[in-house]
């Protein structure tokens, strides 16, 4: 059992995740890719490219789609891809606690790996109080 994870996320920041990923992890045991959105990019293009990254990380399992903010476009385009057959969650809030908590479960379904994440963001929020 393998799920895909595709970053959809504004310019520069889903590939800045990825990369310290990597630098906290060495190999990432899932399949990841990123989509970034740009300021004057063409959704309907941006779709076109995600449900094709989309369909190329998915293995059988599905994919889940890690998006930086909801309401933002990224987030907004990845909600489409189930009207296009893309079998796939979407956890808004990306934040690099959430991804690495994702990648340190690798064998886990697509339904548990969505909560994996969210669980991983809100996890990596901590205030230091005095």
């Amino acid at each position: 059992m393998t799920v895909g994870v595709l970053l959809m996320t504004h310019e520069s920041m889903g590939a800045a995740l990825v990369s310290a990923a990597r630098h906290v992890l060495g190999r990432l045991p899932l399949p990841v890719d990123v989509q970034e959105v740009s300021a004057n990019a063409d959704p309907d293009q941006m779709l076109r490219a995600a449900v094709a990254n989309a369909r190329e990380l998915d293995r059988g399992d599905g994919v889940l789609v890690l998006s930086d903010l909801y309401g933002a476009t990224p987030c907004n385009i990845a909600q489409r891809l189930p009207d296009l057959g893309v079998r796939m969650h979407c956890v808004s809030g990306l934040n690099l606690p959430m991804l690495l908590r994702v990648l340190n479960y690798p064998e886990q379904s697509l339904d548990e790996l969505a909560q994996t994440a969210a669980n991983g963001g809100r996890g990596g929020i901590v205030v230091d109080t005095p």
